[in-house]
This record gives structure tokens, C-alpha cells and sequence, in this order.
């Protein structure tokens, strides 16, 4: 089963209208300041798995760091325009493929292709239908298999405070945030308990979680990044242990 057609829509309809360039879509941070910090947390946990997949890969800018660390990465997104762009930016090793984590059938024939593969999560459950985020869950699980493990690093429930006062500066919300709300995707509506709920439900051990702000390509008034408190964890096959 595909992700509800509101959320692909809305993915497609945000990828073809976002502003060419990096760092013009909110989340786009450099790989220093998101997949470099995320990288350590995963391999202190690492089963051997030798590939990676990127799920929401979005236009590839994390997916490109991993791309010189694993012997193979694949980016997915569930939106075409995002993947247009991933393959259009810079030669990387890593594959970029238009495959919706929420549909067991493609996820289970890339897992045939890469074998059990360790799986990065960076921002995509929180902006899930709520309908999606357990099939979503279970893709990356399926992905992983009994050797891979999944980091999944979420904006915490109280990001929600921080997104709410971007969204009532004096001047208008920034373009770039007021572009994910304006294609009908809502930040930040996920309980902080939700997300280790739902790899435990499907049979994955919690490994190891904790807190690290997410970075954002806005600047405050004083001209620092703004930064999204957010949760992490890494999730593994429990039979491992």
C-alpha cells in the first residue's frame, strides 16, 4: 500500500515548487551539521551491515555524505521531483530511487537488492500521515532485516513551540517553512513516545536513544541557525542479542 495520495501529493507538489540551490529547503543543512553528527550514532551500534538507505532522501544532500562511508547507498523518496533533483546534483556513488517506504512490495525488492542494510530516518516519520508512520516503521525494518539497524532522529513534541513562533515573526513566517505548511504537510504533530512505540511494535530492541537538535538552514535574529530540539534512536532486530 502506497502512502495516503494526500501526503504523496503534497511531497510532489512541494519538490516541483521548491527554489532551486542548497540550503533553500528548510531542512536542507549541510552534511556536517546533520548526517556527520547522526553517522557516529548508528556505527557505535552497527550489526555489519555494508549498505545504507536513505528514506526520504529528498534531493540527496545527506545521502551523498554516507555515499563515501558505505559500500552502497540508495536514496529514496516517496516524490519523483525529489529524486529528479537527487540525480541531477552532484556525481555521487549512491543510487537515488523513487520507491514509497510505506509500500512493503518495492521495499522488499530493494531489500533484495542491497541486502540487510542500515537505514537513516532523518526528519521523515514526524511528516508521515499519522495512517503512514507505522507502514513507514516497517519498511525501514524491512530494510534493515536481522543485521541492519535504523536511526531515526525526530523533532520532539516541543519543537512545535519553535515552529509555532517562526510562523508568527512580525514579518510573516519564513519562505521556506511557510512552503511546507502552504503544500499541506504539518511539522512537528507526533508524540515524543511514538516513535520508539513503533519499532517496538514490530520487534526491534531500542539500542540506544537520546536528544540532539535538528539544524534548520533559518537564521534567528542574531544570526544563528535555528536549531529543533528533537529525539534519536537506534533500533535493531531484537534476535541479535
Amino acid at each position: 500500500m502506497e502512502a495516503s495520495t494526500h501526503y504523496a501529493d503534497a511531497w510532489e507538489g512541494f519538490w516541483r515548487a521548491a527554489p532551486e540551490g542548497e540550503g533553500e529547503v528548510l531542512w536542507d543543512t549541510a552534511p556536517q551539521f546533520a548526517a556527520a553528527r547522526h553517522l557516529p550514532l548508528l556505527t557505535a551500534h552497527s550489526g555489519g551491515a555494508a549498505a545504507l538507505v536513505d528514506v526520504g532522501c529528498g534531493n540527496g544532500t545527506q545521502t551523498r555524505y554516507f555515499a563515501a562511508r558505505y559500500r552502497r547507498v540508495v536514496g529514496i523518496d516517496v516524490s519523483r521531483a525529489a529524486i529528479a533533483r537527487a540525480l541531477a546534483g552532484p556525481a555521487t556513488a549512491a543510487d537515488f530511487r523513487r520507491v514509497d517506504a510505506a509500500d512493503p512490495v518495492p521495499v522488499k525488492g530493494l531489500h533484495a537488492e542491497t541486502g540487510d542494510a542500515d537505514v537513516y530516518l532523518r526528519g521523515v516519520l514526524h511528516q508521515c500521515g499519522p495512517g503512514d508512520r507505522a507502514r513507514v516503521a516497517s519498511g525501514a525494518a524491512t530494510l534493515a532485516g536481522t543485521r541492519g539497524r535504523v536511526l531515526a532522529v525526530e523533532p520532539a513534541a516541543s519543537a512545535r513551540d519553535v515552529l509555532a513562533a517562526l510562523m508568527s515573526r512580525p514579518g510573516g513566517p519564513p519562505p521556506s517553512l511557510a512552503a511546507v505548511v502552504g503544500h499541506g504537510i504539518a511539522p512537528a504533530e507526533m508524540p515524543d513516545e511514538s516513535v520508539p512505540a513503533l519499532f517496538a511494535a514490530l520487534g526491534l530492541s531500542i539500542l540506544a536513544a537520546g536528544s540532539a537538535p535538528l539544524q534548520l538552514t533559518l537564521r534567528d535574529a542574531g544570526g544563528s541557525p535555528v536549531e529543533l530540539p528533537a529525539n534519536w534512536l537506534v533500533a535493531g532486530r531484537m534476535s541479535d542479542f
